[in-house]
C-alpha cells in the first residue's frame, strides 16, 4: 500500500511536493497507478494518478474508506520534554502508532528541557501515522506550563501519574471505557508535590502505572497502551 499524507484534501487532490517526490522519483508511479490517500482527520481514499509531477503529482479519488480506524474514546497524554529529545521523539512515534488524540509537551518544576522544534515533532507524527495506517493524525499542541495546562485542558476522565508513596490506584483500574482521558507523565525528576497537589485540587486522580519507576517516555508509552488496551 503506497500511503500519502494531503492535509490540503479538501481544496485539492495534488500531493505536496515532498509526497510528490517520493512518488514519482522513488516509487516511480506513473499515471492510472493506485494509492492511498489520507488527510489526518479521518479521511481515507484510495486514488489513482493523473499527474504524475515530480512536485505537484495530481490524482482522482476513485472510493472513500468511511469510519477507517475511528475509535469510541480519546486520549490526551500531556508529557515533559525529556532532556535527551531523542526520548520524547521515541515516545511520541510510539504513541502516534498505538494511537493517541493528542499529545501537550508541558514545562514542569523539574523539568530540564523547556524548548522544542514543534516542526520535527510534527514530522514523527506523520510519518509514524503513516507507517501505521491511520487515518487520525494526533494533535500536536503547543509547548506550555504544567499549570496552565491543567486550568485549559478539560477530559472526562483526568489522572496525574507520579511516583511518590501514597494510596493511588493502578491506571488499568480507574479506566472507564468509551471515555475521554486526560494523563499527566512528569519530567525525569518527577513532578513536584506541590504540582501533585494542584492537579488533585483541579480534579485530577492520582494513578500508578505499575511497580517499576519508568522513564518519562516509557511512563508515556505505558499510559497509551494501557489505555488502548482496557479500550481493546
Amino acid at each position: 500500500m503506497s500511503l500519502f499524507y494531503v492535509p490540503s484534501l479538501a481544496t485539492a487532490h495534488i500531493l505536496p511536493e515532498e509526497e510528490s517526490q517520493h512518488a514519482i522519483k522513488v516509487l516511480r508511479l506513473q499515471i492510472g497507478d493506485s494509492i492511498t490517500v489520507v488527510d489526518g482527520i479521518g479521511g481515507f481514499y484510495n486514488a489513482q494518478i493523473t499527474n504524475p509531477h515530480h512536485k505537484h503529482c495530481g490524482f482522482k479519488i476513485t472510493e472513500t474508506i468511511a469510519e477507517f480506524g475511528k475509535r469510541d474514546y480519546k486520549l490526551h497524554i500531556a508529557i515533559a520534554p525529556t532532556k535527551n529529545i531523542e526520548r520524547l521523539e521515541w515516545f511520541i512515534e510510539k504513541a502516534t502508532e498505538i494511537g493517541i488524540d493528542e499529545i501537550t509537551p508541558i514545562i514542569c518544576r523539574h523539568s530540564e528541557r523547556k524548548i522544542i522544534k514543534a516542526e520535527r515533532l510534527e514530522k514523527i507524527i506523520v510519518s509514524a501515522a503513516k507507517q501505521s495506517v491511520k487515518a487520525y493524525f494526533p494533535k500536536l499542541n503547543a509547548l506550555c506550563t504544567f499549570e496552565e495546562l491543567i486550568k485549559e485542558h478539560h477530559a472526562s476522565q483526568k489522572f496525574i501519574a507520579h511516583c511518590y508513596e501514597e494510596d493511588k490506584k493502578l491506571l488499568q483500574e480507574e479506566i472507564i471505557k468509551s471515555m475521554n482521558v486526560l494523563i499527566l507523565i512528569g519530567p525525569e525528576g518527577d513532578f513536584s508535590k506541590e504540582e501533585v497537589e494542584k492537579a488533585i485540587s483541579a480534579g485530577f486522580n492520582p494513578v500508578s502505572l505499575g511497580h517499576s519507576r519508568l522513564r518519562t517516555e516509557t511512563a508515556g508509552v505505558t499510559a497509551c497502551c494501557t489505555v488502548a488496551i482496557m479500550n481493546g
